[in-house]
């Protein structure tokens, strides 16, 4: 199983920094006893790697070495890999990057490296033989993708940063088949196309017959990209159990009553740095 990080934007949002916004230090890990500044893409890789992946690829611009720097060639028991998206062009154009790599037959894990999400076993929540949606309840759900679904569960629409969205919920993590990865790559890649944002992309495959479902298991969602959300993970975080293993091998657990967390201004974040994982 393979998940896919898109690692490439500049994080216009949160800066300066002096490193990629990914390696955003968000909480603490333990290491050998030590207690060590956490990565905020780390939560992401934890959650895929608890959702069965074994593959990682990080899709990153060509001045994001520090990210490769950080996580090398394995987390845990996950093998990472590294795809350069050459410009901004969306996040459609950094997800199609890794597509040479996947086979129509594995499964493929979706999530951005910049939030922080429970419940930790979230991918394991979505089924494995059709595009889905994990979900979250927000506040504020036009400054995201509200998913708009049947009673069954069955998506009817996304809706991308629409002012008035007909859904609170919004998508947080995606699990797909791998072939269902190709065809939405085939889908993107006609003439007409090349849709930014993935929402857009999946209402046209949805138009022409696809199936996509949508699960309501997300308890708290906080965007890392802005100085108000670093200070709501940090809060979030704080309510935690505090665990004394490894980033990777923490076990799914019940968290307390869901924080709805989503900013949108952006402010100045004085520069602090992470320290690499131990390989």
């Amino acid at each position: 199983m393979w998940g896919i990080i898109p690692a490439a934007g500049a994080g216009s949002r949160i800066q300066p920094l002096a490193f990629s916004k990914e390696l955003l230090p968000v909480g603490s890990r333990l290491e050998n006893e030590v207690e060590r500044p956490r990565a905020v893409s780390e939560y992401l890789v934890e959650r895929m790697i608890a959702g069965g992946a074994t593959k990682i690829c990080f899709v990153i611009s060509s001045h994001k070495s520090d990210i490769l720097g950080y996580y090398g060639g394995q987390v845990g028991p996950a093998e990472i890999a590294y795809v350069v998206q050459p410009q901004p062009a969306g996040l459609c154009d950094a997800l199609f990057r890794a597509v040479p790599f996947i086979h129509p037959d594995e499964s493929v894990l979706i999530g951005l490296p910049d939030t922080i999400w429970y419940p930790e076993n979230g991918f394991v929540l979505l089924p494995d033989d059709v595009l889905s949606f994990l979900l979250f309840p927000v506040a504020r759900p036009q400054f995201f993708d509200a998913v708009v679904t049947d009673r069954t569960g069955q998506v009817i629409e996304i809706q991308v940063k629409q002012p008035e969205p007909r859904s609170s919920w919004i998508w947080g993590a995606i699990k797909m088949p791998g072939h269902v990865l190709h065809a939405l790559h085939a889908l993107w890649s006609e003439a007409d196309r090349r849709d930014e944002y993935f929402g857009t992309l999946v209402n046209a495959y949805l138009a022409r017959g696809g199936t996509a479902r949508a699960v309501r298991a997300g308890e708290a969602y906080v965007d890392v990209g802005t100085l108000n959300g670093y200070r709501e993970a940090i809060r979030l975080l704080n309510e935690q159990v505090p665990s004394t293993r490894s980033s990777w091998e923490i076990a799914p657990r019940p968290v307390p009553r869901a924080r709805l967390v989503e900013s949108v201004e952006a402010t100045p974040l004085a520069a602090v740095e992470a320290q690499p994982l131990a390989q």
